[in-house]
């Protein structure tokens, strides 16, 4: 990442902390980087399936075990972000100096295990509990991913290697809502847990047994300059990110879409079941599926693909313009929180649902631009022995927000309104309420240009 703008026509200077990257082993072969990003890319796609399949199975779940809208929320959001966010720092702080592909390879165990076990739950706390496991698990993927790609990666290639990585959430959305939506329509929403738990399993043995951490690759001239500066310890590490603004508006405008994205997220399916019904059921049936699978189908791969686009292209994007201008990594996500708004409300406002479902299409790519960008950015604010845990602080307060009020808050609002107008406007209104939290993210982005240049260090 070039650390060189307009406004800062000189690199930014170097700080003590900075001799730390000093310390990181040469980057592996080009080929190695290739397959290291495949098969982390493939952990985070099984992180993001496992996480947001329940998205699809939500009104199925509801109808057999008959939970409310605030019970699904609570669920699908506080229930697992909460171990998520916890455990999440201290898993950041072993990486910092433990062996991450053991680290990520145990997480990938974990989540798979307990993904499996909400298939098996016959009450609402055996199922809260079943993914509270999951959260525990998902939370050792991430911040030491991350960091592992950043190291094997060179600063200019950052945002594209992340992108690439950050692809996963996107298609593990997309697989599933699809293979979800499709297995509970035959086999119950029961089997659908039990079958996306199933490849963890195989990917953590993987992991363990082909990804190497590149810290065993440094020489002793590179340990003993590392020892000489010593990794902050997480108190430093706070101080350090609270004195960045750019890190601080970084992380408020990144917690403020995960608000939005995952609250949104967990109600999609219903708003298209509660508002779309009749049209739902008529398209499912001309393909000779039920509704669960149709919808589900039809979202994985309108949003799945549209975010996919969207990761990609933003990781690209900034790449290209941050190399003459490193603003372009703040900059990119504002034009895409602005674009994106206006199709967001259209789209719940519709009445037609191929209408509502091409609409989507346009934000939800939009939207996506701000991931690598925004990840990349924080990864250069920080010497390199602190970069998971810069990223798991992060995570803790977009996980926090995102995942844990996120959906919580559209469930309760939803709830609310529907005991006046139904519960067909009540999630529809309840969208539409929670996409106007964007707008704030415009000023926070846009700001975090006036200092990214400044504070950049690696």
């Amino acid at each position: 990442m070039n650390v060189a703008s307009p406004t800062s026509p000189t690199a930014a200077p170097t700080t003590p902390e900075s001799h730390a990257s000093a310390a990181t082993p040469a980057l592996p072969s080009k080929a190695y980087r290739r397959y290291a990003l495949i098969v982390l890319l493939a952990a985070y796609t099984l992180n993001f399936l496992d996480r947001q399949i329940l998205a699809i199975l939500a009104e199925p779940i509801k109808q057999d075990l008959g939970f409310q809208d605030w019970q699904l929320g609570l669920l699908t959001g506080l229930a697992f972000a909460l171990f998520y966010t916890i455990l999440g720092i201290p898993i950041a702080s072993l990486s910092e100096r433990g062996n991450r592909p053991m680290i990520i390879g145990s997480a990938i165990a974990v989540w798979s295990g307990f993904t499996a076990l909400c298939g098996m739950a016959q009450s609402y706390w055996q199922l809260v509990l079943a993914r509270v496991g999951v959260g525990v698990g998902e939370a050792g993927c991430t911040p030491p991913a991350i960091s592992l790609i950043t190291d094997y990666t060179p600063p200019q290639e950052r945002a594209s290697a992340l992108s690439i990585y950050l692809l996963g959430a996107p298609l593990g959305a997309l697989i599933g809502m699809a293979a979800g939506g499709l297995i509970a329509d035959t086999y119950g929403w029961r089997m659908a847990f039990l079958i996306a738990g199933a490849p963890g399993v195989v990917l953590s043995l993987v992991v363990l047994t082909t990804l190497s951490e590149p810290r065993k690759r440094l020489t002793a001239e590179m340990r003993a300059r590392a020892a000489s500066v010593p990794a902050p310890n997480f108190k430093k590490t706070v101080a350090m990110l609270r004195k960045s603004r750019t890190y601080v508006l970084i992380c408020s405008a990144i917690s403020l879409q995960a608000f939005i994205s995952y609250g949104t997220t967990a109600f999609i399916a219903s708003f298209f079941f509660r508002n779309h019904a009749g049209e739902l059921d008529a398209m499912a049936a001309q393909y000779g599926l039920q509704s669960a699978g149709f919808l589900g189908l039809a979202l994985g791969l309108v949003m799945g693909a549209s975010s996919a686009v969207g990761t990609v292209v933003g990781g690209y994007v900034a790449d290209h313009f941050g190399r003459k201008d490193i603003r372009a990594y703040v900059i990119l996500p504002t034009v895409g929180v602005v674009v994106a708004a206006p199709f967001t409300l259209a789209a719940y406002s519709v009445s037609s649902m191929t209408l509502a479902l091409c609409l989507l299409a346009i934000p939800t790519l939009f939207n996506a631009l701000w991931f690598a960008p925004s990840f990349a950015a924080i990864q250069g604010l920080v010497p390199a022995n602190s970069r998971a845990t810069a990223t798991a602080i992060m995570m803790f307060f977009t996980n926090l927000i995102g995942l844990g009020i996120g959906p919580l808050g559209v469930g309760i609002l939803s709830d609310l309104i529907a005991g006046s107008f139904g519960p067909a406007a009540g999630v529809r209104y309840a969208l539409i309420t929670v996409s106007l939290a964007g707008i704030p993210t415009i000023w926070m982005f846009w700001d975090a240009r006036k200092t990214i240049a400044a504070e950049t260090i690696s």
